[in-house]
Order: C-alpha cells, then structure tokens, then sequence
C-alpha cells in the first residue's frame, strides 16, 4: 500500500478518472467491485465526483458530456511539475494537443495529449489535489501499461517527453518496462505487438490500460459480471498476480489483478 501526501515525481501516473453516460449505474458497479464511496464536487466542478477509499480520492468520474459518445475509456493522467513545458515536449516529439492546458479551478492543471500512435493520456500538475491519495491496494491502481501495435516508437515518445528508461522484458512477449528516470522505479509499461478495442468501438486503437488492484481476481470477475460488465478473459496466474482483463457495463476495458505476494503457480 502507498499512501500519496503530495505530487508525485514527473512521470508517475498519478490520477485516473472515466466519463460515462450514466453515472449511477457506475457508482453501482465500481462502488461494489472496488469498494469506492463517492463525493459529488458540485455544479461549478460539472459534478464531477471523486471515487475515495476510506476517505481519500482515489480516481474521478464525471457524466460523459458529449452525451451518446460511442467510445469510453479509463484516461491516465501523469504528474507534471510544468503541465505547459510538458505539453511542449509532446508536441515537439509527435504527439498533438486534444485539451490544451488549463486550470481546474485551485486543484491543479491539466492537458491532455495523443501519442504518434493513437492513445490519449492526460497531464497533472498538481496544487490543491496531487491525484490518488492511495495506490498499490486493493481498491487502487497498481499497474498501467499502453497497449499499441508500435512499441517502438512508442517508446521513443514517451522516453523523449517523460525521460523514461526503457527495459525490454525477457522472453518472446514483445513488452518493454518504463522505468522513472533517477530512481528507476517502474512506473508502467508498453505491450507492442497489439491493439485495444475502447468500449466496444469498432476499430481497434492504441490505449492506456489500467490494473485495478483486489483482493480476489476470481470474486472480482464475478461481481464485473454480476453488474452487467464482461470479461474478456478468465483469471490466471503470472509471475506478478492473478489477473484478469474485464469490461464495465459501458464496454471501458480495465484490468484487475491480486498483485503477488509469493511465486505464483
């Protein structure tokens, strides 16, 4: 369990937040799967609503405002001590400009870009709101990874705007770590080779996927099922936890996943 006090370091996925075309029955389905309440910023925030666990925001969801939008999906947002100068690098390295900075209101500012290869994610600089106050625990994310048919460019784009090291895993899988630069902490992932259908649109696109940590990979299947979600693959165990890859009754693609705590079989 990580308990976040303040801004993460440039390139830590910091904060997470969907838009959905009914807000109730998301509450519904996230508040059972991930034990999320829910607090509704008011009028002047869009009603926006911060997901929390125990108390503390852990990600956001809003109603989608372009109403009957074919396609939903999870947004990703990277903490960015300088949102501009960092909208600046991904435009300068191929990427272009889909919300350009702005503030929200005292808790931060925020972008959102799209990579050379399709996928959006959002950029953060906190003030008042750093981002998820809580990650790493059940409830929480704890792994994000863009799925995309050119890992290597890929990872150019994203080594060039956050300073990413890049550390191909052993094996066949063509999947390369995305270490934070000066500590070397991972922080997510690129899988190549690959695309991700976005709530049941219907072309493939590149996309930032996230894992939602719990307590029971198994249970959690069948509370995404019980809620009218699917799941697009049944649990099974790699070296990391057991993990399934699932769908939200508005087709959004997550992942969620019992992180490891000894060798899985």
């Amino acid at each position: 369990m990580t308990h976040v006090t303040g801004n993460a370091p440039d390139g830590t996925p910091a904060w997470l937040d969907i838009g959905v075309p009914d807000l109730d029955r998301a509450k519904t389905f996230y508040g059972t799967l991930l034990g999320w309440q829910f607090e509704d910023a008011g009028p002047e925030a869009g009603h926006y609503n911060l997901c929390t666990l125990r108390g503390e925001p852990v990600a956001g969801m809003m109603r989608n405002p372009e109403g009957e939008a074919e396609v939903y999906w999870w947004a990703v947002y990277f903490a960015a001590g300088d949102c501009d100068g960092f909208v600046k690098r991904a435009v300068d390295a191929g990427g272009e400009i889909v919300v350009p900075a702005m503030d929200v209101m005292d808790r931060g500012r925020m972008a959102i870009v799209r990579d050379p290869q399709g996928a959006q994610f959002g950029l953060w600089e906190g003030r008042a709101h750093p981002g998820s106050r809580i990650v790493n625990e059940p409830g929480s994310f704890v792994w994000n990874e863009l799925v995309t048919r050119d890992s290597a460019a890929a990872g150019e784009f994203y080594r060039a705007v956050f300073g990413y090291e890049l550390e191909p895993m052993p094996g066949d899988m063509d999947y390369t770590l995305l270490k934070r630069p000066g500590d070397g902490r991972y922080i997510g992932g690129i899988f190549g080779g690959s695309e991700i259908r976005l709530g049941g649109g219907e072309h493939p696109a590149s996309s930032w996927a996230t894992y939602f940590a719990v307590d029971d990979a198994d249970e959690a299947v069948r509370k995404v099922r019980a809620g009218g979600g699917a799941a697009d693959s049944e649990p099974e165990n790699t070296p990391y936890g057991r993990t399934a890859a699932v769908r939200d009754p508005f087709g959004v693609p997550f992942n969620v996943m019992r992180p490891a705590r000894e060798p899985q079989s």
